[in-house]
Protein backbone atom coordinates (compact mmCIF):
# COMPACT_ATOMS: atom_id res chain seq x y z
CA UNK A 1 0.00 0.00 0.00
CA UNK A 2 2.82 2.29 0.70
CA UNK A 3 4.45 1.20 -2.30
CA UNK A 4 1.86 2.14 -4.46
CA UNK A 5 1.19 5.51 -2.74
CA UNK A 6 4.62 6.11 -3.36
CA UNK A 7 4.48 5.31 -6.61
CA UNK A 8 1.53 7.71 -7.14
CA UNK A 9 3.69 10.65 -5.05
CA UNK A 10 6.41 10.22 -8.00
CA UNK A 11 3.76 9.94 -11.14
CA UNK A 12 2.57 13.64 -9.60
CA UNK A 13 5.99 15.32 -10.23
CA UNK A 14 6.19 16.04 -6.93
CA UNK A 15 9.31 17.19 -4.83
CA UNK A 16 11.08 15.02 -3.11
CA UNK A 17 10.22 16.96 0.29
CA UNK A 18 6.57 16.89 -0.50
CA UNK A 19 6.64 13.06 -1.02
CA UNK A 20 8.91 12.42 1.91
CA UNK A 21 6.20 14.50 4.19
CA UNK A 22 3.36 12.78 2.79
CA UNK A 23 4.81 10.15 3.39
CA UNK A 24 5.91 10.43 6.98
CA UNK A 25 1.85 11.20 6.91
CA UNK A 26 1.20 7.82 5.73
CA UNK A 27 3.16 6.51 8.32
CA UNK A 28 1.73 8.15 11.19
CA UNK A 29 -1.32 7.78 10.14
CA UNK A 30 -1.39 3.65 9.89
CA UNK A 31 0.59 3.48 12.44
CA UNK A 32 -2.38 5.32 14.92
CA UNK A 33 -5.29 4.38 12.91
CA UNK A 34 -4.59 1.23 10.74
CA UNK A 35 -5.13 2.53 7.08
CA UNK A 36 -6.65 0.10 5.73
CA UNK A 37 -9.76 -0.04 7.55
CA UNK A 38 -9.97 4.46 7.39
CA UNK A 39 -13.25 6.24 8.00
CA UNK A 40 -14.53 9.80 8.65
CA UNK A 41 -14.37 9.41 12.22
CA UNK A 42 -10.52 8.15 12.66
CA UNK A 43 -9.52 10.76 9.97
CA UNK A 44 -11.38 13.44 12.19
CA UNK A 45 -9.81 12.57 15.26
CA UNK A 46 -6.50 12.31 13.43
CA UNK A 47 -7.29 15.77 12.78
CA UNK A 48 -8.06 16.80 16.39
CA UNK A 49 -4.61 14.65 17.14
CA UNK A 50 -2.53 17.22 14.67
CA UNK A 51 -4.65 20.41 15.87
CA UNK A 52 -3.35 19.49 19.60
CA UNK A 53 -0.01 18.44 18.88
CA UNK A 54 1.50 20.81 15.70
CA UNK A 55 1.71 24.02 14.82
CA UNK A 56 -0.76 25.24 12.27
CA UNK A 57 1.19 25.27 9.09
CA UNK A 58 2.16 21.44 10.00
CA UNK A 59 -1.17 20.56 10.88
CA UNK A 60 -2.31 21.66 7.11
CA UNK A 61 0.66 19.88 5.58
CA UNK A 62 -0.38 16.48 6.55
CA UNK A 63 -4.17 17.49 5.92
CA UNK A 64 -2.54 17.67 2.38
CA UNK A 65 -0.84 14.55 3.11
CA UNK A 66 -4.20 12.59 3.86
CA UNK A 67 -6.30 14.24 1.33
CA UNK A 68 -3.45 13.65 -1.65
CA UNK A 69 -3.56 9.89 -0.14
CA UNK A 70 -7.36 9.82 -0.32
CA UNK A 71 -7.27 10.60 -4.00
CA UNK A 72 -4.73 8.15 -4.69
CA UNK A 73 -7.10 4.67 -3.48
CA UNK A 74 -10.65 6.93 -5.39
CA UNK A 75 -11.67 8.22 -1.49
CA UNK A 76 -12.09 11.73 -1.97
CA UNK A 77 -15.61 12.42 -0.26
CA UNK A 78 -13.73 11.47 3.01
CA UNK A 79 -11.32 14.60 2.57
CA UNK A 80 -10.56 16.87 5.28
CA UNK A 81 -10.69 20.66 5.30
CA UNK A 82 -7.44 22.23 6.35
CA UNK A 83 -7.47 24.96 9.31
CA UNK A 84 -7.14 28.47 9.12
CA UNK A 85 -3.95 29.72 9.81
CA UNK A 86 -3.70 33.64 11.00
CA UNK A 87 -1.47 35.49 9.25
CA UNK A 88 0.42 38.55 8.98
CA UNK A 89 -0.43 41.90 7.06
CA UNK A 90 3.25 41.87 6.16
CA UNK A 91 6.07 39.80 4.62
CA UNK A 92 8.75 38.67 6.66
CA UNK A 93 12.16 37.77 6.02
CA UNK A 94 12.54 38.93 2.28
CA UNK A 95 15.38 40.10 0.97
CA UNK A 96 15.62 43.51 -0.07
CA UNK A 97 15.65 45.06 -3.60
CA UNK A 98 19.41 46.63 -2.60
CA UNK A 99 20.71 43.46 -0.64
CA UNK A 100 19.83 42.02 -3.60
CA UNK A 101 21.61 43.79 -6.23
CA UNK A 102 24.58 44.10 -3.52
CA UNK A 103 24.84 40.70 -3.39
CA UNK A 104 24.59 40.29 -7.13
CA UNK A 105 27.23 42.72 -7.75
CA UNK A 106 29.66 40.58 -5.22
CA UNK A 107 28.47 37.29 -6.31
CA UNK A 108 29.22 38.28 -10.01
CA UNK A 109 32.80 39.41 -9.61
CA UNK A 110 33.81 36.69 -7.51
CA UNK A 111 32.12 33.52 -7.59
CA UNK A 112 29.95 33.56 -10.80
CA UNK A 113 28.15 29.88 -9.74
CA UNK A 114 26.65 31.53 -6.69
CA UNK A 115 25.88 34.64 -8.99
CA UNK A 116 23.94 32.74 -11.37
CA UNK A 117 21.86 30.68 -8.60
CA UNK A 118 20.61 33.66 -6.92
CA UNK A 119 19.89 35.36 -10.25
CA UNK A 120 17.97 32.11 -11.58
CA UNK A 121 15.93 32.47 -8.74
CA UNK A 122 14.95 35.91 -8.46
CA UNK A 123 14.63 36.84 -11.91
CA UNK A 124 12.40 33.85 -13.10
CA UNK A 125 10.36 32.99 -9.58
CA UNK A 126 11.89 28.97 -9.35
CA UNK A 127 11.88 27.14 -6.10
CA UNK A 128 15.35 25.40 -5.39
CA UNK A 129 13.74 21.98 -6.13
CA UNK A 130 12.97 23.16 -9.54
CA UNK A 131 16.44 25.44 -10.05
CA UNK A 132 18.21 22.12 -9.56
CA UNK A 133 16.25 20.50 -12.59
CA UNK A 134 17.45 23.29 -15.46
CA UNK A 135 19.77 22.37 -18.09
CA UNK A 136 21.94 23.68 -20.10
CA UNK A 137 19.02 22.73 -22.72
CA UNK A 138 16.75 25.06 -21.24
CA UNK A 139 18.91 27.92 -21.27
CA UNK A 140 19.02 27.62 -25.04
CA UNK A 141 15.42 27.50 -25.98
CA UNK A 142 14.84 30.26 -22.94
CA UNK A 143 12.53 28.12 -20.60
CA UNK A 144 11.91 24.94 -18.57
CA UNK A 145 8.67 23.04 -18.83
CA UNK A 146 6.94 21.54 -15.94
CA UNK A 147 4.08 19.49 -15.05
CA UNK A 148 2.79 19.83 -11.37
CA UNK A 149 -0.25 17.55 -9.37
CA UNK A 150 -3.15 16.68 -12.09
CA UNK A 151 -0.57 17.13 -15.48
CA UNK A 152 -1.01 20.96 -15.40
CA UNK A 153 1.82 22.91 -17.43
CA UNK A 154 3.89 25.56 -15.67
CA UNK A 155 6.12 26.99 -18.23
CA UNK A 156 9.22 28.51 -16.51
CA UNK A 157 10.60 31.37 -18.52
CA UNK A 158 14.29 32.47 -18.48
CA UNK A 159 14.29 36.54 -19.25
CA UNK A 160 16.65 37.18 -22.23
CA UNK A 161 18.76 39.14 -20.36
CA UNK A 162 19.86 35.95 -18.23
CA UNK A 163 19.58 33.80 -21.04
CA UNK A 164 22.53 36.00 -22.91
CA UNK A 165 24.55 35.73 -19.49
CA UNK A 166 23.85 32.45 -18.73
CA UNK A 167 24.77 31.12 -22.58
CA UNK A 168 28.13 32.90 -22.15
CA UNK A 169 28.79 31.68 -18.98
CA UNK A 170 27.90 27.89 -19.95
CA UNK A 171 30.57 28.41 -23.26
CA UNK A 172 33.03 29.49 -20.62
CA UNK A 173 32.49 26.27 -18.47
CA UNK A 174 32.25 24.06 -22.01
CA UNK A 175 29.17 23.04 -20.78
CA UNK A 176 26.96 21.92 -23.60
CA UNK A 177 23.93 19.22 -22.08
CA UNK A 178 22.53 18.56 -18.65
CA UNK A 179 22.06 19.70 -14.95
CA UNK A 180 23.92 23.77 -14.79
CA UNK A 181 24.04 23.55 -10.99
CA UNK A 182 26.63 20.86 -9.96
CA UNK A 183 28.65 20.11 -7.12
CA UNK A 184 32.16 19.61 -6.51
CA UNK A 185 31.86 15.98 -7.21
CA UNK A 186 30.07 17.19 -10.73
CA UNK A 187 27.17 16.07 -9.53
CA UNK A 188 23.58 17.80 -9.61
CA UNK A 189 23.45 19.88 -6.42
CA UNK A 190 20.93 19.20 -3.62
CA UNK A 191 18.42 22.16 -2.30
CA UNK A 192 19.51 21.63 1.45
CA UNK A 193 23.23 22.52 -0.13
CA UNK A 194 22.05 25.39 -1.72
CA UNK A 195 20.13 26.55 1.49
CA UNK A 196 23.45 25.93 3.34
CA UNK A 197 26.13 27.81 0.70
CA UNK A 198 23.90 30.99 0.91
CA UNK A 199 24.07 31.24 4.95
CA UNK A 200 27.97 31.31 4.55
CA UNK A 201 27.61 33.55 1.46
CA UNK A 202 25.25 36.01 3.92
CA UNK A 203 27.66 35.75 6.95
CA UNK A 204 30.77 36.57 4.14
CA UNK A 205 29.19 39.67 2.95
CA UNK A 206 27.76 41.25 5.84
CA UNK A 207 23.68 40.48 4.95
CA UNK A 208 21.70 39.02 8.25
CA UNK A 209 21.04 35.41 7.41
CA UNK A 210 17.19 35.40 7.86
CA UNK A 211 16.37 37.01 4.41
CA UNK A 212 19.36 35.08 2.40
CA UNK A 213 17.75 31.43 2.14
CA UNK A 214 16.27 29.95 -1.79
CA UNK A 215 12.62 31.12 -1.15
CA UNK A 216 13.83 34.74 -0.25
CA UNK A 217 14.85 35.30 -3.69
CA UNK A 218 11.14 33.93 -5.02
CA UNK A 219 9.78 36.05 -3.00
CA UNK A 220 11.81 38.84 -4.81
CA UNK A 221 10.92 38.12 -7.92
CA UNK A 222 7.04 38.27 -6.97
CA UNK A 223 7.64 41.87 -5.39
CA UNK A 224 9.77 42.97 -7.92
CA UNK A 225 7.81 41.71 -10.88
CA UNK A 226 4.52 43.79 -9.34
CA UNK A 227 6.46 46.76 -8.88
CA UNK A 228 7.11 46.78 -12.52
CA UNK A 229 3.76 45.16 -13.91
CA UNK A 230 0.89 44.54 -11.49
CA UNK A 231 -1.14 42.11 -12.62
CA UNK A 232 -1.92 39.48 -10.14
CA UNK A 233 -3.54 37.01 -12.17
CA UNK A 234 0.23 36.40 -14.26
CA UNK A 235 2.34 36.27 -11.49
CA UNK A 236 0.11 33.61 -10.38
CA UNK A 237 0.52 31.91 -13.64
CA UNK A 238 4.23 32.45 -13.61
CA UNK A 239 4.67 31.27 -10.20
CA UNK A 240 3.08 27.79 -10.30
CA UNK A 241 -0.04 28.79 -7.65
CA UNK A 242 -3.06 26.73 -7.76
CA UNK A 243 -5.14 29.88 -6.46
CA UNK A 244 -4.31 33.52 -6.73
CA UNK A 245 -5.20 34.01 -3.22
CA UNK A 246 -1.39 32.18 -2.51
CA UNK A 247 -0.35 35.14 -4.70
CA UNK A 248 -1.87 37.52 -2.84
CA UNK A 249 0.46 38.03 -0.22
CA UNK A 250 2.85 39.57 -2.30
CA UNK A 251 0.43 42.68 -3.23
CA UNK A 252 1.21 43.19 1.01
CA UNK A 253 4.78 45.21 1.48
CA UNK A 254 7.59 43.37 4.25
CA UNK A 255 7.65 45.51 7.70
CA UNK A 256 10.95 47.45 6.71
CA UNK A 257 8.80 48.86 3.96
CA UNK A 258 5.90 49.74 6.10
CA UNK A 259 8.27 51.18 8.49
CA UNK A 260 9.63 53.45 6.23
CA UNK A 261 6.61 54.47 4.78
CA UNK A 262 5.23 55.61 8.39
CA UNK A 263 8.46 57.60 8.99
CA UNK A 264 8.18 59.23 5.44
CA UNK A 265 4.18 60.21 5.88
CA UNK A 266 3.53 60.88 8.68
CA UNK A 267 4.30 64.00 10.38
CA UNK A 268 1.31 64.83 12.51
Amino acid sequence: MKKEFKQYLINQNLSKNTINSYLFTFNQLNKMYDISYLTKKKLLDYKMYLIENYRPQTVNLRIRGVNCYLESIQKEQYRLSTIKVQTKNYLENVISEADYEYLKRKLRRYDKFWYFVIRFMAATGARVSELVQIKAEHIKIGYLDLYSKGGKLRRIYIPIKLQTEALKWLEERNLKSGFIFLNRFGERITPRGIAGQLKVIADKYGIDRKVVYPHSFRHRFAKNFLNRFNDISLLADLMGHESIETTRIYLRRTSTEQQKIVNDIIDW
